[in-house]
């Protein structure tokens, strides 16, 4: 045994082992024929029906503003926070409540927004949304 010839045996395969590579397509495809119909099979169950009638009712919106300085105006009009407080408790009150949009200044502290809708909050106003501009 020669270490510095090359023998004919050690040239570099040039081919790919095929053999592993279909072994492992075919243990593939015997799983994939054993789950596709357990996957198919499904569990009958009989749904309830839902009837979809639009709301003859519209309920109001209720709009609330906050100023740059932190003011409230509930509707447009001017409101302290003891106001906006017994206001916000009227109108959950109604039935189907309004809808409460808060509108903030852009320069408004966040703490002022975070109050009015803790007031929403404790007033029992369930349908909060905010009004902001597009880009």
């Amino acid at each position: 045994m020669a270490f510095g010839t090359q023998d004919d045996t050690d040239e570099v395969m040039n081919e790919i082992n095929m053999t592993p590579l279909v072994d492992v397509m075919l243990v593939l495809l015997i799983i994939f024929i054993i789950t596709v119909p357990v996957m198919k099979h499904s569990v009958n169950v009989d749904l309830p029906r839902a009837s979809n009638q639009p709301e003859l009712i519209k309920p109001e919106t209720v709009r609330l503003s906050v100023g740059a300085d932190g003011a409230y105006f509930f509707n447009g009009a001017p409101v302290t926070d003891e106001e906006l407080q017994t206001q916000l408790q009227a109108e959950a009150a109604k039935e189907p409540q309004p809808d409460l949009h808060i509108r903030g200044d852009k320069e408004v502290r966040y703490e002022r927004i975070a109050q009015a809708m803790a007031s929403a909050q404790r007033a029992g106003v369930r349908k909060i949304g905010f009004v902001t501009e597009p880009q």
